[in-house]
Protein backbone atom coordinates (compact mmCIF):
# COMPACT_ATOMS: atom_id res chain seq x y z
CA UNK A 1 0.00 0.00 0.00
CA UNK A 2 1.78 3.45 -0.90
CA UNK A 3 -0.19 5.09 1.66
CA UNK A 4 1.72 4.83 4.62
CA UNK A 5 -0.14 3.62 7.92
CA UNK A 6 0.44 7.20 9.90
CA UNK A 7 -1.57 9.24 7.05
CA UNK A 8 -4.21 5.92 7.09
CA UNK A 9 -4.46 6.13 10.84
CA UNK A 10 -4.79 10.32 10.26
CA UNK A 11 -7.43 10.07 7.80
CA UNK A 12 -9.36 7.33 10.11
CA UNK A 13 -9.34 9.78 13.01
CA UNK A 14 -10.66 13.00 11.41
CA UNK A 15 -13.44 11.13 9.88
CA UNK A 16 -14.93 9.13 12.13
CA UNK A 17 -17.18 9.78 15.12
CA UNK A 18 -19.10 12.61 13.18
CA UNK A 19 -22.39 10.37 12.20
CA UNK A 20 -25.20 9.32 14.40
CA UNK A 21 -24.73 6.20 13.04
CA UNK A 22 -21.38 3.65 13.15
CA UNK A 23 -19.43 3.72 9.74
CA UNK A 24 -18.45 1.27 7.76
CA UNK A 25 -14.57 2.09 6.17
CA UNK A 26 -14.71 0.47 2.86
CA UNK A 27 -12.43 0.02 -0.23
CA UNK A 28 -12.49 0.66 -3.94
CA UNK A 29 -9.99 -0.91 -6.10
CA UNK A 30 -9.87 -0.14 -9.81
CA UNK A 31 -8.63 -2.18 -12.56
CA UNK A 32 -6.89 -1.76 -16.33
CA UNK A 33 -6.28 -4.07 -18.94
CA UNK A 34 -8.27 -6.92 -17.99
CA UNK A 35 -11.01 -8.33 -19.75
CA UNK A 36 -13.62 -9.02 -17.64
CA UNK A 37 -15.89 -10.99 -20.18
CA UNK A 38 -13.01 -14.28 -19.81
CA UNK A 39 -14.50 -16.46 -17.15
CA UNK A 40 -10.92 -16.86 -15.68
CA UNK A 41 -10.60 -13.18 -15.21
CA UNK A 42 -13.73 -12.61 -13.14
CA UNK A 43 -13.48 -12.18 -9.57
CA UNK A 44 -15.13 -14.28 -6.94
CA UNK A 45 -13.06 -14.36 -3.95
CA UNK A 46 -14.21 -15.12 -0.24
CA UNK A 47 -11.30 -13.11 2.13
CA UNK A 48 -10.88 -13.22 5.34
CA UNK A 49 -9.84 -10.19 7.46
CA UNK A 50 -7.59 -11.00 10.08
CA UNK A 51 -8.90 -8.83 12.36
CA UNK A 52 -12.65 -9.19 11.72
CA UNK A 53 -14.89 -6.54 9.88
CA UNK A 54 -16.77 -5.18 12.19
CA UNK A 55 -20.04 -6.09 11.69
CA UNK A 56 -23.12 -8.93 13.27
CA UNK A 57 -23.49 -10.84 10.24
CA UNK A 58 -26.62 -12.80 10.08
CA UNK A 59 -26.87 -15.80 8.77
CA UNK A 60 -29.52 -17.94 6.84
CA UNK A 61 -29.01 -21.49 5.09
CA UNK A 62 -31.60 -23.29 2.78
CA UNK A 63 -32.22 -26.89 4.02
CA UNK A 64 -34.29 -29.69 3.96
CA UNK A 65 -31.61 -32.23 5.83
CA UNK A 66 -32.01 -32.79 9.66
CA UNK A 67 -28.52 -32.78 10.57
CA UNK A 68 -27.97 -29.63 8.63
CA UNK A 69 -30.99 -27.95 10.45
CA UNK A 70 -29.80 -29.39 13.75
CA UNK A 71 -26.49 -27.77 13.03
CA UNK A 72 -27.99 -24.58 11.96
CA UNK A 73 -30.09 -24.37 15.31
CA UNK A 74 -27.09 -25.11 17.02
CA UNK A 75 -25.25 -21.76 15.96
CA UNK A 76 -28.53 -20.09 16.29
CA UNK A 77 -28.40 -19.60 12.32
CA UNK A 78 -32.03 -19.22 10.53
CA UNK A 79 -33.49 -21.69 8.74
CA UNK A 80 -35.45 -21.55 5.11
CA UNK A 81 -37.25 -24.64 4.93
CA UNK A 82 -36.57 -26.51 1.49
CA UNK A 83 -40.48 -26.12 1.10
CA UNK A 84 -40.36 -22.91 1.58
CA UNK A 85 -38.59 -21.91 -1.44
CA UNK A 86 -41.14 -22.04 -4.19
CA UNK A 87 -43.69 -19.28 -2.46
CA UNK A 88 -40.91 -16.92 -1.91
CA UNK A 89 -40.92 -15.71 -5.17
CA UNK A 90 -44.30 -14.23 -5.01
CA UNK A 91 -43.89 -12.42 -1.86
CA UNK A 92 -41.79 -9.39 -1.92
CA UNK A 93 -41.57 -8.78 1.44
CA UNK A 94 -39.44 -12.38 2.45
CA UNK A 95 -36.96 -11.54 -1.01
CA UNK A 96 -36.23 -7.92 0.43
CA UNK A 97 -35.69 -9.34 3.77
CA UNK A 98 -33.13 -12.18 1.84
CA UNK A 99 -31.44 -9.62 1.04
CA UNK A 100 -30.47 -8.46 4.81
CA UNK A 101 -28.73 -12.16 5.05
CA UNK A 102 -25.64 -13.96 4.41
CA UNK A 103 -26.81 -17.21 2.52
CA UNK A 104 -25.85 -21.05 2.33
CA UNK A 105 -27.49 -23.57 0.70
CA UNK A 106 -27.62 -27.01 0.68
CA UNK A 107 -26.50 -28.23 -2.62
CA UNK A 108 -29.48 -30.41 -3.79
CA UNK A 109 -31.66 -27.45 -3.25
CA UNK A 110 -29.47 -25.32 -5.33
CA UNK A 111 -31.51 -25.65 -8.76
CA UNK A 112 -34.88 -25.14 -6.89
CA UNK A 113 -33.43 -21.63 -5.34
CA UNK A 114 -31.99 -20.84 -8.88
CA UNK A 115 -35.74 -21.82 -10.58
CA UNK A 116 -37.82 -20.05 -7.85
CA UNK A 117 -35.40 -16.63 -6.75
CA UNK A 118 -32.55 -16.63 -8.97
CA UNK A 119 -34.11 -13.91 -10.98
CA UNK A 120 -34.12 -12.06 -7.98
CA UNK A 121 -31.00 -12.80 -6.18
CA UNK A 122 -28.44 -13.23 -8.93
CA UNK A 123 -28.12 -9.43 -10.25
CA UNK A 124 -27.80 -8.33 -6.40
CA UNK A 125 -24.69 -11.10 -5.85
CA UNK A 126 -27.25 -12.67 -2.93
CA UNK A 127 -27.41 -16.41 -4.57
CA UNK A 128 -26.59 -18.53 -1.61
CA UNK A 129 -23.58 -20.26 -1.35
CA UNK A 130 -23.25 -24.28 -1.38
CA UNK A 131 -22.32 -26.50 1.73
CA UNK A 132 -19.63 -28.42 -0.39
CA UNK A 133 -17.90 -30.75 1.22
CA UNK A 134 -15.38 -29.55 3.98
CA UNK A 135 -17.97 -26.55 4.65
CA UNK A 136 -19.95 -26.88 7.72
CA UNK A 137 -21.95 -24.38 9.31
CA UNK A 138 -20.17 -24.41 12.63
CA UNK A 139 -16.67 -22.90 10.41
CA UNK A 140 -19.24 -20.64 8.69
CA UNK A 141 -20.65 -19.17 11.81
CA UNK A 142 -16.93 -19.20 13.21
CA UNK A 143 -15.70 -17.44 10.22
CA UNK A 144 -18.89 -14.74 9.77
CA UNK A 145 -17.66 -11.76 11.09
CA UNK A 146 -14.54 -12.11 9.30
CA UNK A 147 -15.45 -12.81 5.91
CA UNK A 148 -15.71 -10.53 2.94
CA UNK A 149 -16.52 -11.46 -0.18
CA UNK A 150 -15.78 -9.87 -3.74
CA UNK A 151 -17.77 -11.03 -6.77
CA UNK A 152 -17.95 -9.83 -10.07
CA UNK A 153 -20.98 -8.13 -11.34
CA UNK A 154 -21.37 -8.86 -15.29
CA UNK A 155 -19.30 -8.76 -17.88
CA UNK A 156 -17.60 -5.66 -16.88
CA UNK A 157 -16.00 -5.17 -13.55
CA UNK A 158 -13.67 -1.62 -14.18
CA UNK A 159 -14.22 -1.42 -9.94
CA UNK A 160 -14.59 -3.48 -6.81
CA UNK A 161 -15.71 -2.57 -3.52
CA UNK A 162 -15.63 -4.18 -0.06
CA UNK A 163 -16.05 -3.61 3.72
CA UNK A 164 -12.90 -3.55 5.50
CA UNK A 165 -14.46 -2.59 8.77
CA UNK A 166 -15.46 0.25 10.95
CA UNK A 167 -14.84 3.35 12.45
CA UNK A 168 -14.48 1.55 15.88
CA UNK A 169 -11.94 -0.31 15.23
CA UNK A 170 -8.26 0.08 15.76
CA UNK A 171 -6.98 1.82 12.56
CA UNK A 172 -4.08 -0.37 12.22
CA UNK A 173 -6.08 -3.39 12.42
CA UNK A 174 -8.21 -1.76 9.48
CA UNK A 175 -5.01 -1.04 7.83
CA UNK A 176 -4.43 -4.87 7.89
CA UNK A 177 -7.67 -5.54 7.04
CA UNK A 178 -7.08 -3.35 3.64
CA UNK A 179 -3.57 -4.94 3.02
CA UNK A 180 -4.98 -8.33 3.08
CA UNK A 181 -7.88 -7.24 0.67
CA UNK A 182 -5.39 -5.89 -1.55
CA UNK A 183 -3.31 -8.84 -1.84
CA UNK A 184 -5.74 -11.11 -2.14
CA UNK A 185 -7.17 -9.41 -5.25
CA UNK A 186 -3.44 -8.68 -6.40
CA UNK A 187 -2.94 -12.21 -6.61
CA UNK A 188 -6.00 -13.00 -8.58
CA UNK A 189 -5.18 -10.40 -11.46
CA UNK A 190 -1.43 -9.28 -11.09
CA UNK A 191 -0.49 -5.97 -9.38
CA UNK A 192 0.44 -4.34 -12.94
CA UNK A 193 -4.04 -4.63 -13.40
CA UNK A 194 -4.51 -2.59 -10.59
CA UNK A 195 -4.34 0.75 -11.20
CA UNK A 196 -5.65 2.59 -8.03
CA UNK A 197 -7.40 2.35 -4.83
CA UNK A 198 -9.24 4.51 -2.28
CA UNK A 199 -10.67 3.99 1.03
CA UNK A 200 -13.43 5.88 2.64
CA UNK A 201 -15.99 5.82 5.40
CA UNK A 202 -19.47 5.65 4.89
CA UNK A 203 -20.17 9.49 4.32
CA UNK A 204 -16.55 10.72 4.14
CA UNK A 205 -14.57 11.48 1.06
CA UNK A 206 -12.27 9.05 -0.65
CA UNK A 207 -8.51 8.68 -0.15
CA UNK A 208 -6.08 7.58 -2.29
CA UNK A 209 -4.15 4.51 -0.83
CA UNK A 210 -2.49 3.06 -4.18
Amino acid sequence: MALKIDEFKKFIEENKGKRKFKQTVELAVNFKGIDFTKQNNRLNLDILLPNGNGRTVKLAVFASDKAIIEEASKHKIQVINSTEIEGMGSDQAKMNALLELDLYAQPSLMPSIAKSLGQFLGPRNKMPRPLLPGITLTSISNESTKRVSIRSKGKYLPTVHSIVGTEDMDPVKLYENVNEILESIKKKVGSNNVRSAYVKLTMSKPIKIM
